[in-house]
């Protein structure tokens, strides 16, 4: 099939090819088929015009002077001798905030700029702008700041400061014939996003300003800025720029309010870009945790009662730390039917880094540590690590730990079984191996003497769209007519393209309910109502489903014409419809009980690993995934959103940490900070399963998180297989595996007791 799709560059500011509007002409490809990304020739040959390329006349820099200190006082500020370089134009500290000191996603406890302390290392104390990014570089750096340091509180055991503490209740038996019980811990993991934050402010004629970002949500961007710069929100108008990745970490505000506050003051158009090592510091991070597990079951492997305890660090600042407790709480034991649970989510502060939104949002950490123990159960019991999972798996029907019934399908034991008759790969020749498919590749020093084959299994369930109660919809414009003579659509949401494809999405959907083949996507800006955050897999569910709406108000001002003769007697017809899922509410406080989420999503995988016990180094050789989506709605691109959220699930497991020391981040680079390569991601065999939810549109189910949490855990078993170590920690680290007793033979991990029957 050919397919083919063009593209029309036109955001302001900028000069070359840019996010939009896109228009795939011409291509008749609707729901269900693997449209072309408007978006990806550009992509592939460099000519996509991301936020750092933009660029505007006249436009000057602004730098961010940072923080030294987890904690510190501020006793003076002195700017003078940045203000006497040449090329320098303003320097701003927190006396020069037009408005409100403090925003924040839940509670507005962030300052733009430190005011009297700072709470960890990288916040912003100051602002330069030059005429130079240099300049500007040179200029903050002048800044002297005096700080008194102070003891900084950075193990989140000792902190005595919640952000939310989050129990569920259920039963009253914890008593049974086979107990595990196990401690894990999982490390800060970086959204590594390729895209660095960067935005361009402009000032505006009416006082207001124009701000052209990368982020994943503009009105709520612009509903925190507003206030920050003392304008009414109609003032401030945000434009979504070129999105070079986000996963979570473009919830929050970065550099946002320090642009616009230089243009205001400035009256001209002011750029920032963040360096490679400045974004370890200007954005959030996955929580680190500390969890653990007690799980009781039958002789025969029936799960009794699990108790839990689950610790996040929420480091410095709220941002969506109490959601990320909510999630953690409410799925911390995994999709498995357990009648009695005692279970303790906490998330508190620290002088760490902030955490916030990333991929998995609370659920990641929690399914590493239910997958090792379900491994455990399996081992006390005698059972596979497949017939455990069978057991005790959920169904539509059944109960979550907080009470919700499962109302949609739900085929777990099915995925299961089907990832079980998936062929494994062969394993290569014993001698004179290709040392490219060994663990190290050609860089190691063994022929693999010392490699063990290890193959381990990982389940995932996710909550797709937002929970507890929160205003999740999303708005859409759709604008049908004539243009030279034949019919064409333009799909207006203020939704962010941050590369997951919806665009695509939003084209496929519009061509699907209208019949016509040429559509547009405009670029997502808040001149139209808020599509909410592109976060928790749920754009293709509430914008899809505003975009569906809107699309048949249209196609009901047809009047059963075809669109040409409709178009041609009764001129351009526009609608705009608002789409919301149906309700959810918040857990109860005391108990944990409540219909909390919208949609759950599955997702199952196997791993196949080698490892090189004497070298402690580990490859990846297959990763096989079953995923039940609901309804495929762009087959290509599904299976992208696996193969990258799978991706992501294997660099927590083996190499993705932010190492930090008394607060202090010793890695703020991709030389230190390691991410998954090319080279790193094996082969991976899918089936993708459609068993529509007849509540969302399409009977679609969010797909892009899911592989994120299960695909950690199945590696981490794999590496135990191949190893008999215990592993109690992610990412596995060389030295966890290389460092063992060899004499006597034993291996033997930390943190996790036997089985034991009682």
């Amino acid at each position: 099939m050919t397919e083919t799709a063009t593209t029309t560059p036109t955001t302001t500011p900028t000069t070359g090819p840019t996010t939009g509007p896109t228009t795939g002409q011409s291509t008749g490809h609707g729901v269900g088929e693997s449209a072309r990304r408007p978006d990806g020739t550009l992509k592939v040959t460099g000519e996509f015009a991301y936020a750092s390329d933009l660029w505007l006349d006249g436009m000057v820099w602004g730098v961010t002077l940072r923080s030294p200190y987890a904690a510190a006082w501020i006793r003076s500020i002195d700017v003078g001798p940045a203000l006497k370089m040449a090329g320098v134009l303003a320097v701003m500290t927190h006396e020069d905030v037009p408005g409100a000191k403090f925003y924040g996603l839940e509670h507005k406890d962030q300052p733009v700029l430190a005011i009297d302390e700072v709470r960890f290392q990288g916040e912003p104390v100051a602002l330069v702008a030059a005429d130079h990014p240099e300049t500007a570089r040179r200029a903050a750096a002048a800044i002297v700041v005096e700080y008194e340091p102070r003891e900084a509180v950075t193990d989140p055991r000792k902190s005595e400061h919640f952000v939310r503490h989050q129990p569920v209740r259920r039963g009253d038996t914890f008593e049974a014939e086979v107990v595990v019980t196990g401690e894990y811990e999982v490390g800060m993991q970086d959204q590594a996003f390729l895209g660095p934050e960067s935005g361009l402010a402009v000032p505006a004629e009416d006082g207001g300003v124009d701000l052209y970002i990368a982020t994943q949500w503009l009105h709520v961007d612009r509903d925190q800025l507003a206030p920050c710069l003392g304008l009414p929100p109609d003032k401030v108008r945000l434009t979504l720029s070129g999105v070079g990745g986000a996963f979570g970490a473009r919830e929050d505000l970065s550099m946002q309010v320090h642009a616009c506050m230089l243009a205001l003051r400035l009256n001209r158009p002011v750029k920032i870009v963040y360096g490679r090592e400045e974004s370890f510091f200007g954005h959030v991070h996955r929580h680190p945790a500390w969890m653990r597990y007690e799980h009781g079951a039958t002789r025969d492997g029936r799960l009794v009662y699990v108790k839990a305890d689950i610790l996040l660090d929420g480091g410095a600042y709220c941002s969506s730390s109490p959601a990320v407790v909510g999630n953690a709480a409410s799925l911390g034991v995994g999709p498995y039917e357990v009648p009695n649970v005692r279970v303790d989510a906490t998330g508190v502060y620290t002088n760490n880094p902030p955490c916030g939104a990333m991929r998995g949002f609370g659920a990641v950490q929690a399914c590493y540590a239910y997958e090792s123990q379900m491994d455990r159960l399996a081992e006390a019991c005698g059972l596979s690590p497949i017939e455990i999972r069978v057991r005790n798996a959920v169904s539509q029907g059944s109960s979550l730990i907080t009470g919700q019934v499962i109302d949609t399908p739900a085929p777990l034991a099915e995925m299961l079984r089907d990832l079980e008759a998936m062929p494994l790969p062969a394993p290569g020749p014993s001698r004179d191996r290709d040392l490219r498919g060994l663990p190290g590749g050609v860089s190691q020093t063994t022929h693999g003497e010392s490699v063990r084959r290890g193959v381990g299994y990982g389940v995932g369930i996710k909550n797709i769209c937002f929970s507890e109660g929160f205003d999740d919809y999303s708005t859409a414009r759709v604008r049908a007519e004539l243009v030279g003579g034949e019919p064409h659509v333009t799909v207006h949401t203020a939704a962010a393209e941050v590369g997951q494809g919806l665009v695509t999405i939003q084209a496929q959907i519009a061509r699907t309910e209208l019949g016509i083949a040429n559509v547009t996507v405009a670029t997502a800006d808040t001149a139209v109502g808020s599509a909410g955050s592109s976060s928790a897999s749920r754009q293709s569910y509430v914008t899809g489903g505003a975009v569906k709406a809107a699309c048949e108000a249209v196609r009901e001002r047809f009047k059963g014409l075809p669109a040409a003769e409709a178009l041609a007697a009764y001129g351009p017809i526009e609608e705009t419809r608002e789409y919301r899922h149906r309700p959810t509410y918040p857990l109860d406080p005391h108990t944990g009980q409540g219909d909390s989420h919208t949609q759950l999503a599955l997702c199952v995988h196997r791993a196949v690993v080698d490892v090189d016990v004497e070298l402690g180094l580990v490859k990846v050789v297959e990763l096989a995934a079953v995923q039940d989506v609901g309804r495929i709605l762009n087959p290509q691109a599904l299976e992208g959103q696996i193969h990258g959220g799978s991706a992501q699930g294997l660099g927590l497991a083996l190499m993705e940490e932010i190492q930090i020391r008394d607060g202090q981040v010793l890695n703020p680079s991709f030389t230190d900070y390691l991410i998954p390569t090319i080279l790193d991601m094996p082969p991976m065999t899918l089936k993708i399963l459609e068993n529509p939810d007849p509540a969302a549109p399409y009977g679609l189910r969010g797909a892009g998180e899911p592989p994120t949490l299960s695909s950690t855990p199945a590696i981490a078993a794999a590496v135990r297989a191949a190893t008999g170590l215990r592993l109690t920690r992610v990412p596995i680290r060389p030295e966890d595996i290389a460092l063992f007793e060899e004499q006597s033979g034993k291996r033997s991990g930390k943190g996790v007791s036997d089985g034991k029957r009682a």
